[in-house]
């Protein structure tokens, strides 16, 4: 079983890389590091022809996308939210979710029983809007809007597209004062992955496997 994970070099990322790694699977971890298995700004469509090619002939069975960056934190309405920032947070959080899917399509398409599961955020519910973090929110909205649309055009080629919760986890990202560790959330996001089939392709569910509102 091949996993590709993308934003593999720290955080969420390198976590599941390494569970994946310590269950003897073949792990293509990408980053913006030379560190990586391979290197990949998800915002460069020049990066994933290249990651395509590096992989050729091999099939993935499950593609997770994880690159994020969440750039607005603490901004404030008034002067804060700058163009740039949403520039780039679209182009890592949801167009860089796409072009990974774009170009591993034909690595999909060679898996038995492929999977795509998608890093969202409880952040980017429309049904809960508790204000701010206006970029974040709605790159991860986004995301999980495509994902949903992802999984209608890829089910009838066989490929599950699942949407996910982390949770707020204890990373860079997260801070210190986050409810769970790292490892929690991997434990039940590779419970999520291996769950996922064409029955219940398009979910949005949570960490521990809750059914999340969109």
């Amino acid at each position: 079983m091949t996993v590709v994970i993308t934003g593999a070099g720290r955080g969420i990322g390198a976590s599941l890389a390494a569970h994946y790694r310590a269950q003897g699977l073949d792990v293509v971890g990408t980053g913006r590091s030379f560190a990586a298995d391979v290197t990949l700004d998800v915002t460069h469509p020049s990066g994933h022809r290249e990651m395509a090619q590096k992989l050729e002939g091999r099939a993935i069975d499950l593609l997770v996308c994880n690159a994020g960056v969440y750039l607005d934190k603490g901004d404030d309405i008034e002067t804060g939210y700058g163009a740039d920032l949403w520039a780039q947070s679209f182009a890592t959080n949801v167009t860089g979710v796409f072009l990974s899917v774009q170009a591993l399509l034909p690595h999909l398409r060679r898996a038995a029983a492929p999977r795509v599961a998608i890093i969202s955020s409880q952040m980017g519910s429309s049904e809960r809007a508790p204000g701010g973090s206006y970029i974040y929110r709605a790159s991860k909205a986004a995301a999980l809007n495509l994902g949903r649309n992802l999984a209608t055009d890829l089910k009838s080629e066989g490929i599950a597209v699942g949407i996910y919760h982390p949770g707020w986890v204890q990373t860079d990202m997260g801070g210190g004062a986050a409810e769970i560790t790292v490892d929690e959330a991997v434990s039940g996001l590779t419970a999520r992955f291996e769950a996922l089939s064409l029955e219940n392709t398009g979910c949005f569910e949570t960490w521990d496997g809750r059914p999340h509102p969109y």
